[in-house]
């Protein structure tokens, strides 16, 4: 079954979270972590509109959980690159809490094509 990934609230979020870790990291030096978080951040609505466009639900679970496994990742890169002072603590704070939310939503929209 085909989904529509544009207007999934998840997919919009993980949009706004990718430009979010662009603006935040636009004048970082640490081109390595930059470029890791960029990418771990594109990645996750990438792996979500890739999904949505396979023919089974199953399939599109999967990529949800890579998309999950991405966060995750995400999530990381960014306690270190705080704990490098690379942000201030507000910012921080605000994209722990867009990514708890995405894996929320994520959790369950996964729950609801298990149905």
């Amino acid at each position: 079954m085909i989904h529509y990934y544009e207007k999934l609230e998840v997919w919009k979020q993980t949009v706004d979270l990718s430009l979010d870790i662009y603006k935040v990291l636009h004048n970082c030096k640490d081109y390595g972590l930059r470029d890791q978080m960029q990418r771990a951040a594109v990645s996750i609505p990438s792996n979500i509109a890739e999904g949505s466009q396979r023919n089974s639900d199953k399939e599109f679970i999967r990529f949800l959980n890579i998309s999950k496994g991405s966060a995750a990742e995400l999530n990381t890169q960014i306690i270190i690159a705080f704990k490098l002072n690379y942000f201030p603590e507000a910012v921080y704070n605000k994209l722990r809490s867009k990514l708890k939310d995405i894996l929320q939503m994520t959790s369950g929209l996964i729950a609801s094509l298990q149905k």
